[in-house]
């Protein structure tokens, strides 16, 4: 059994997806410090000052030994107050519209580029319209 884990591990398809995994979490660990700090300030200096982070609705109070401010999501949230965070959401939709642009960026550029390498491996040989031709040429010898 441990030669078979060892074989399923050494596998290159395996061994790609952990790269991917790693490769990943680090890109959206990026794009969230992008939509946090850069995008989203942005967004709020066009609204008027609005900062999406602490949109919210409380659906329950706070704890009664609670001290911080009733306006402020995150501290409300570690004390465990049920809430419904649409700003969150609102900058997490932000960070998923980014990473998915740049993904489909990046398959677009790969798909380009392996259609040119299939183009030019591409045997050259008779066209439609020749074969096409050749038929009507034959067509008409016939009586």
């Amino acid at each position: 059994m441990l030669n078979e884990f060892k074989a399923f591990i050494a596998r290159g398809n395996v061994m790609d997806l952990a790269v991917g995994v790693i490769i990943g979490a680090a890109f959206g660990k990026i794009v969230t410090s992008l939509t946090e700090s850069v995008i989203m300030p942005v967004v709020g200096w066009i609204t008027g000052g609005v900062d999406f982070t602490n949109y919210f609705v409380a659906l329950g109070t706070p704890p009664a030994d609670y001290k911080g401010s009733l306006t402020d999501y995150a501290a409300l949230k570690a004390a465990g107050v049920p809430m419904i965070g649409h700003g969150d959401f609102i900058t997490q939709l932000v960070n998923f519209l980014i990473v998915a642009w740049i993904i489909f960026l990046l398959v677009k550029g790969v798909n380009r580029v392996v259609a040119k390498k299939e183009a030019e491996a591409a045997p050259a040989g008779p066209s439609e319209v020749d074969i096409l031709k050749e038929i009507r040429d034959e067509l008409k010898k016939r009586p």
